[in-house]
């Protein structure tokens, strides 16, 4: 595999679903425990978000965790109305609605997959963004990794467990992850199969029980929050497709979660019944998709071969409009990475045209224009043209709760300053990220922005500390120490110009962190066998 995640994100999610390591057994759906009883008592919602955390403070720092603003937003965008769905449901219980993250994130992998994690977390392949055909499909997988959430599958898997075979399996698990680190998917695919082979059939039969349940309740929440019942049949006709194609490898999803005939028809029963079931009508958010769509598939493989395949890629005659724009969007992209601009801008006028033209006009001034102005912003910027960057960023609104917007104005109104274009801009995006942060502490992308454009202006303490947050957010508790004595040391050495305020949250900060740092190591030690 290409990169240490994807082996890790798909061994860790087998891993995940093989979780009853104890004696093989077959389990009616109907005998599932019900949340409240020995779910909570054996393995509570605090220890499943603990065992969320550990786990993605490895994934967090691994190459292939993707941060891309757009795509993020774009995942999130589609991921907090099921979120909102599944409260309003009662799926959501008032033990987990706080105590979990409910949060998606980017694995930079061509491989179809998406996985959910302990407390909350869930990994989104951007093969799966390039496969979808329409905001519905991606939605429906979320939707669906969501319920295995909400019915707390790995804490019922593990209520069945002894105190042995869990600590066992949290070994295994952060053993898959360490494994994963050193870019051997072999060294982590054997750690699953040592730990997986005495119960393989038995766990066949319960993740069956499991994945049709995140099937009906993942549909509930599907339609409840407004998405077209067909994205559900979309993605089951392109699974069952692969499935008989024998998956070729490209599909890890289908690994993890296994079809069944039963499954399909369950799906399909579903869909017929449903009278709101879209037919043959473009869904909402097709251009918006098609961007995403276009987006994903250039970045999950940056080799010349496949960015030159993206930029000869040609929308079949008479496609829709969304279609020729993303592929329109995928040439400009792929030609920027080249660092050939030439072809960038010619497609990237041919985009503005068409969005101009062909688009409804709700679409032009909509997400589909941001996207595009932010790709020609992207690309002034990678052949060093701060200045008609900054120019671009002026005609897109203010940021508010734009995670997009705010990054890409920073880094505008940044690389202007270093070009000698003035402080002031600069000045704005700093404190825009300073609010920002201060409400969204795990963002450790804004943080490690805010470093950098604290750094430019000369606010050293800010600088040092926002440093240490951006480590601490990615779980290096060891790090975010290290910075912070470095600050500490900064201000009382006088170096750097009197903060009375960033010295005194610098001290709160450190006695905190190596308060968190000595959890985590007792932790570590109580986990061993």
């Amino acid at each position: 595999m290409k990169h240490p995640l994807a082996a890790t994100a798909l061994v860790a999610g087998l891993a995940l679903a093989a979780l009853p390591a104890t004696a093989p057994r077959a389990q009616s759906s109907s005998s599932l425990p019900a949340l409240g009883d020995s779910v909570s008592a054996e393995f509570s919602v605090d220890a499943e978000r603990r065992l969320g955390e550990q786990i993605m403070r490895e994934i967090r720092r691994d190459p292939a965790y993707l941060d891309d603003a757009l795509l993020l937003d774009y995942v999130q965008s589609l991921w907090e109305p099921l979120v909102g769905a599944a409260r309003r449901r009662g799926e959501i219980g008032a033990d987990t609605a706080s105590a979990f993250a409910w949060e998606p994130f980017l694995v930079l992998d061509r491989s179809v997959n998406a996985f959910a994690l302990p407390g909350g977390h869930v990994g989104v392949h951007l093969g799966l963004i390039a496969m979808t055909a329409s905001r519905d499909e991606l939605a429906a997988v979320l939707a669906h990794e969501l319920s295995h959430v909400t019915q707390r599958h790995i804490a019922r898997s593990l209520s069945n467990s002894s105190r042995q075979s869990m600590v066992g399996m949290a070994a295994m698990i952060l053993g898959v992850l360490a494994a994963g680190r050193t870019g051997n998917a072999a060294m982590a695919q054997a750690a699953v199969v040592g730990g997986q082979a005495a119960m393989v059939q038995g766990q066949l039969n319960y993740s069956r029980d499991m994945e049709r349940e995140a099937d009906r309740i993942g549909y509930g929440v599907h339609s409840t929050a407004g998405y077209a019942s067909a994205g559900v049949a979309g993605m089951f006709e392109k699974l069952e497709h692969a499935n008989r194609l024998n998956d070729s490898n490209n599909y890890p999803y289908l690994r993890s979660h296994p079809l069944t005939t039963e499954r399909i028809g369950e799906a399909r029963a579903r869909v017929q019944a449903d009278p709101h079931a879209a037919k043959g009508v473009p869904p909402d958010g097709a251009f918006e998709h098609a961007l995403a769509q276009a987006r994903a598939r250039v970045l999950m493989d940056n080799s010349v071969q496949a960015l030159r395949r993206a930029q000869a890629q040609q929308p079949a005659p008479g496609a829709p409009a969304s279609e020729r724009l993303g592929a329109l969007y995928a040439q400009a992209l792929a030609s920027m990475l080249l660092r050939e601009f030439e072809p960038a801008d010619a497609a990237l006028a041919a985009a503005d045209t068409l969005l101009q033209r062909e688009l409804p006009p709700a679409a032009r001034g909509g997400d589909a224009a941001r996207w595009l102005q932010l790709l020609h912003v992207q690309s002034l910027l990678a052949r060093g043209d701060a200045r008609a960057a900054q120019q671009r960023m002026q005609s897109l609104p203010e940021a508010g709760s734009s995670r997009p917007l705010l990054l890409w104005r920073a880094q505008t109104a940044l690389a202007a300053a270093r070009a000698g274009a003035g402080n002031e801009p600069l000045r704005h995006s700093t404190e825009a990220l300073q609010t920002w942060v201060a409400e969204r502490r795990e963002d450790a992308g804004a943080w490690q922005l805010l470093a950098q454009c604290a750094d430019q202006l000369g606010l050293k303490l800010r600088s040092v500390r926002a440093e240490a947050e951006s480590r601490a957010a990615l779980g290096d508790v060891p790090g975010a120490v290290d910075r912070l004595r470095a600050g500490q040391q900064l201000a009382r050495s006088g170096a750097a110009p009197a903060d009375f305020i960033e010295a005194s949250i610098i001290d709160a900060r450190l006695r905190e962190m190596e308060a968190r740092r000595r959890e985590l190591e007792a932790e570590m030690r109580n986990q061993r066998p």
